[in-house]
């Protein structure tokens, strides 16, 4: 019949609708896993039925109207299929171009862009592919068994039924792209690879380079150890409680690679909470692998085109960016839990290729309270239904496993990796001792008195006026926050590191250190997770006890120094958030506020405060069935960061000036090149900005007006009004 499902506009070489279908089926059907891979090959064979419609060929052989197809196979998968099944490939095929739908209620009429209102309209008549294409009914007994085992009750039943369906629709979606984009341009899939093998001996190359002569480095090996002896042990979840200095970066990715050596797991997937410290875990894994890994990063602030790569590999790493095709991947939470939650293909394409993985959550503690439910039951999904290994990978770990099993599944298997917490004390490089309420004046006449000093606030606008009263004649004064754009950030704790660097050589014990050469740092959280520096002495200004915990991880890495010290102060200001509520009440109780027990009392009492706001976000929440989840509605209100923040784009440097010329000349530039020029404000503060004629819109990019207004040591500052945000 030779019905068209495209055309190229170079040459007019066509592709049936019949070679597309079948070369998607194919490929969603490899994508799939077993369980489920009857079910992926049937919704792909149904997918493109409506362009069948006289009307649609006409479209492609060049009359301008438009015709919609995609509802077609979802009409026709309601009257072939059954139950779930059907049910599935519904919102999957309906929704392959524009994202799946909400369900909707019955009440729904044609005009509604919902599920119950696609399956209301009328089509021109397609038919015509039974003479071509011949599908076969999903086993529903096998999918409604896959779905039984996530589900329990029916909000369980629920958020298992729109894991499997995002799922399904990832198959299809990628397959579909891929298959349209080879037929198009000739453009190949090809996995970004790694060597797990070669990756594993230059690993542990590198940890039998660390000789442990000290007793702390003695400890670190210890509690190494007691991860790797549990790498035989099968398990869906693992908890890595280690200390901070205790090496957990490379811990992780040893464990990791050794699981899927040993499992055959396809992906390793290195999942970070921020975008800020990317960097430095990237270098890290960069150095150690070299070219025995193809590693993938996939985040907002980072573009292959920085880098000196050749170009080939640029294109490698940018096709593999749009569907994680690629064995080893480093993104933010941001990007992985907002891909599972996603309704568009853009962003779940990448979904299925999740299975199969060893995937380490660094920092797990900082999963947003509020969307703690998702995150667990979205990870307790991964490694019950789609054959992946969590690692759950943090020094302050909350009681993960009553977590998972009260608010995700109970029947996850878990297993904790490093009991023994014998050795956990040797890792305390200093004492946290509550100062109390200080000004900002004496803080910084109390911190300038050190060698090396590092003052975490809980508000920018804090650090900018700190910064401006620390004192210009020392070694080096920085600060560091969200106010700055990525790339200097990046360009600052370089900066501070060889100024560390150079201090501690010259000074090993930092005694007579002249005041000339003193350093003071001061930032917002930030600089808690990730960023490898080391102070003699650090201020942190009460908040969660994770967020002392990680600041005071700064302070006297290596242990090397005596009577190292974590001051924790506060401004006079009481805080009304239950984190600090809690953590001001047990610096009283508890001599050692490091000590596991007082991390475990911390997020127990933390956790039982913020039940309801715990449970509320679940995507079952207020849905009646199956048949009306609001999978575009929760997709639109998935937001694990601040969704009032908006980016600003500065001038930083000649490639930074060349792009905003570009916007205001010509509306547009590389936009996610651009990302790393960017910092973040409210949109209170953007409000201000605007009142003030800071910024101006281009191209849809908000952009700071070259001028006072920006400066890369402390970020942006409104001085017309005296303050800096």
């Amino acid at each position: 019949m030779n019905k068209i499902a495209h055309k190229k506009e170079s040459d007019g070489e066509v592709q049936t609708i019949l070679e597309h279908s079948l070369a998607v089926a194919e490929l969603a059907g490899s994508f799939s896993i077993l369980s489920l891979r009857q079910l992926v090959y049937s919704i792909s064979l149904l997918h493109d039925i409506g362009k069948y419609q006289p009307a649609f060929q006409e479209r492609i052989s060049g009359k301008n109207i438009r015709v919609e197809h995609s509802s077609c196979g979802a009409i026709e998968a309601k009257n072939l299929f059954a139950g779930s099944s059907s049910l599935i490939a519904q919102y999957c095929i309906a929704g392959h171009h524009s994202g799946i739908p909400n369900g909707g209620t019955s009440a729904d009429t044609k005009d509604d862009p919902t599920l119950y209102g696609r399956m209301k309209r009328q089509f021109e008549d397609y038919s015509d592919y039974k003479t071509e294409i011949t599908v076969q009914k999903p086993d529903e007994k096998t999918i409604k068994e896959f779905l039984l085992k996530a589900a329990f009750d029916s909000e369980s039943l629920i958020e298992a039924f729109s894991f499997t369906t995002r799922y399904c629709f990832s198959c299809l979606t990628d397959a579909d792209s891929l298959d349209t984009a080879k037929f198009c341009t000739g453009r190949e899939d090809i996995e970004l690879t790694s060597d797990f093998e070669e990756c594993l001996k230059k690993l542990n190359a590198k940890l039998d380079s660390f000789k442990p002569k000290t007793e702390l480095q003695k400890a670190r090996a210890l509690v190494q150890n007691q991860v790797y002896q549990k790498v035989n042990k099968d398990s869906e979840i693992y908890l890595m409680n280690m200390p901070t200095g205790s090496g957990k970066t490379l811990c992780s990715m040893k464990f990791a690679l050794e699981r899927a050596i040993k499992t055959g797991k396809r992906r390793i997937i290195y999942v970070i909470p921020y975008n800020s410290i990317i960097d430095q875990t990237a270098a890290v894994f960069e150095d150690i692998f070299g070219n025995s890994a193809g590693i993938l990063r996939h985040q907002s602030s980072f573009c292959i085109d920085d880098t000196d790569l050749d170009e080939d590999y640029k294109a490698l790493v940018k096709n593999a960016a749009e569907n994680w095709n690629a064995q080893i991947i480093i993104t933010t939470s941001v990007q992985f839990f907002g891909s599972l939650y996603a309704n568009k293909r853009n962003k779940l394409r990448k979904f299925h290729n999740i299975a199969n993985s060893v995937i380490i959550f660094d920092e797990a503690h900082m999963m947003p309270t509020q969307y703690l439910q998702p995150c667990l039951r979205a990870v307790s999904l991964i490694t019950k239904l789609l054959g992946s290994e969590a690692v759950f990978l943090t020094a302050t770990m909350p009681n993960f496993d009553n977590l998972i099993k009260h608010y995700s599944l109970s029947s996850t298997v878990i297993t904790e990796l490093a009991e023994d917490k014998t050795q956990f004390h040797l890792f305390r490089k200093g004492n946290f001792l509550n100062i109390g309420e200080i000004t900002e004046e004496g803080l910084i006449a109390q911190a300038a008195l050190r060698p090396a000093s590092l003052i975490v606030v809980n508000k920018r606008a804090d650090a900018s006026r700190l910064y401006d009263l620390a004192p210009d004649n020392m070694g080096g004064k920085f600060h560091l926050s969200t106010y700055m754009t990525a790339f200097d950030r990046k360009r600052v704790i370089d900066e501070i590191k060889q100024k560390l660097d150079e201090l501690y050589r010259d000074y090993p014990d930092g005694e007579n250190v002249p005041e000339d050469r003193h350093i003071i740092v001061i930032s917002t959280s930030l600089i808690e997770a990730g960023v490898d520096l080391d102070f003699f002495a650090v201020y942190r200004e009460l908040a969660g006890l994770d967020n002392i915990l990680q600041a005071g991880g700064r302070c006297n890495r290596e242990g090397k120094r005596k009577n190292a010290s974590i001051y924790i102060y506060n401004f006079g200001k009481p805080s009304k958030k239950p984190n600090v509520s809690i953590a001001k009440a047990l610096l009283e109780k508890y001599e050692d506020i490091s000590s596991p027990e007082c991390v475990a009392e911390y997020y127990e009492k933390l956790y039982s405060f913020d039940d309801d706001i715990i449970c509320k976000n679940s995507i079952a929440k207020n849905v009646l069935g199956l048949d009306s989840i609001p999978f575009a509605d929760y997709a639109r209100d998935f937001h694990m960061i601040d969704s009032d923040a908006v980016s600003v784009a500065a001038e930083c440097n000649e490639e930074s000036r060349t792009m905003i010329s570009e916007l205001k000349a010509i509306g547009f530039t590389n936009h996610r090149r651009l990302q790393q020029y960017t910092f973040t404000v409210y949109e209170y503060e953007l409000k201000k900005l605007i009142e003030m004629g800071a910024v101006k819109q281009y191209g849809g990019v908000w952009c700071l007006i070259s001028g006072d207004q920006y400066s890369s040591e402390k970020g942006v500052s409104f001085e017309a009004q005296d303050i800096y945000i």
